[in-house]
């Protein structure tokens, strides 16, 4: 009689089984006034997918900020956490100023640009002594916070990401979420290609391909031309 576990062992060292992709793609946040959340998410421009209310009370609502590939559920008879717990939840940005400018504009309290003076500022509260005010030096990948919660503290932290490192993204399939996110790409990929075009000593015809092969590289985390 074969067991499961032998099975299991099988299946585990079999070169030829396929590996399965695992998405992320929801994370539940507790709330203790479902329409009050729903409306602040709303009023933020995220994408409502989802609001199943059912007679046992148990109700569902879903959320997608705008160019993500994750959602964010909250509703009735969901989790057992704590109103206002889930904490330390990121959104990747790729111009941080801006997108701090939306949310402002959409009438959320945000702290202001800041960089991590010491290892793990961005997960202090605002005003913390170890949150460094403004960009990180030579505006770093990775290094740019600014946080905000909802109305019940729940808190979210957005990082600016220009460059990935390397092994993080596959280069066959380079995407940009939106148009402002591709034309932010494009902008940096100008300033880089203006020092290529001084280096070489004349303007660049292939400024096209030069263009394709720096924003690829620059999401893949791989060497960029030169």
């Amino acid at each position: 009689m074969i067991t499961n576990e032998a099975r299991w062992k099988d299946a585990s060292n079999d070169k030829s089984v396929a590996r399965v992709d695992m998405k992320l793609e929801v994370v539940v946040i507790p709330v203790s006034d479902v329409d009050r959340a729903k409306k602040f998410y709303g009023g933020l421009g995220w994408r409502l997918d989802a609001d199943f209310p059912y007679d046992n009370g148990f109700r569902v609502v879903q959320f997608t900020p705008p160019g993500s590939g994750c959602s964010v559920q909250f509703g009735m008879g969901i989790t057992p956490a704590a109103p206002g717990s889930g904490q330390g939840n990121y959104l990747i940005v790729t111009d941080i100023a801006a997108a701090r400018d939306d949310l402002v504009a959409h009438g959320v309290e945000v702290s202001e640009v800041f960089h991590a003076g010491t290892p793990g500022a961005q997960f202090q509260p605002d005003g913390a002594s170890g949150r460094a005010a403004g960009l990180a030096p030579d505006h770093a990948s990775y290094r740019s916070y600014a946080t905000f919660s909802d109305p019940d503290g729940n808190g979210w932290i957005l990082q600016e990401v220009t460059i990935r490192l390397p092994g993080r993204i596959d280069s066959n399939e380079t995407t940009y979420a939106s148009v402002t996110d591709l034309a932010s790409a494009m902008r940096r990929a100008s300033i880089v290609h203006g020092e290529h075009e001084k280096r070489i000593g004349k303007a660049d015809a292939n400024w096209p391909d030069w263009y394709a092969a720096y924003m690829v590289a620059e999401q893949a985390g791989t060497e960029p031309p030169s």
